[in-house]
């Protein structure tokens, strides 16, 4: 059972949270407390002893702390604050510095690649899109949720919860 958590509900989010990001320039709520109650249920699955669920925790706390300041400052969208504290939650520290590199790197690559986007007018049969059209306006952020999600899904492998999940 542990297997098939691991396996399809983080990436399964991971996938919901980047497209609602770039359909809907939202991440929901009920998708950072989905992620924080199944991680509750995959670390019991996969075996995690109390000290690891703590460390865990914190990495979630700590990303949480930093990202609700970048939000305060206005340099960050709230959900993204969420996804990322949620998606430490999952990860913990021993990838932790390896997701927050990746989504920074993803994230400018997604903001440069919009940015110069937006430098040219849409086709006229994608400006009918409406996420698209809203996407391509120059006043609209960047869905910085699909680097998020990117990345978390680039270092998961690699994560305790994954390794402990995956040696049962």
């Amino acid at each position: 059972m542990a297997e098939l958590t691991l396996l399809v509900v983080f990436p399964a989010l991971m996938a919901f949270a980047a497209s609602s990001d770039l359909f809907t320039m939202t991440i929901p709520n009920k998708l950072a407390i989905a992620l924080v109650v199944a991680f509750g249920a995959t670390a019991a699955l996969a075996g995690l002893s109390l000290d690891q669920v703590a460390m865990h925790l914190a990495a979630g706390a700590l990303i949480l702390t930093i990202c609700f300041a970048m939000f305060a400052f206005g340099w960050i969208g709230g959900g993204d604050a969420k996804l990322a504290a949620a998606s430490a939650l999952w990860l913990g520290f021993g990838v932790l510095l390896d997701y927050l590199l990746i989504a920074a790197v993803a994230g400018g690559v997604l903001t440069l690649g919009l940015l110069a986007l937006r430098q040219h007018p849409l086709p006229a049969f994608a400006a009918r899109w409406g996420w698209l059209a809203h996407l391509h306006d120059h006043r609209t952020g960047v869905p910085y949720g699909i680097a998020l999600a990117a990345a978390a899904l680039a270092v998961y492998p690699h994560s305790e919860l994954w390794l402990a999940a995956l040696s049962r």
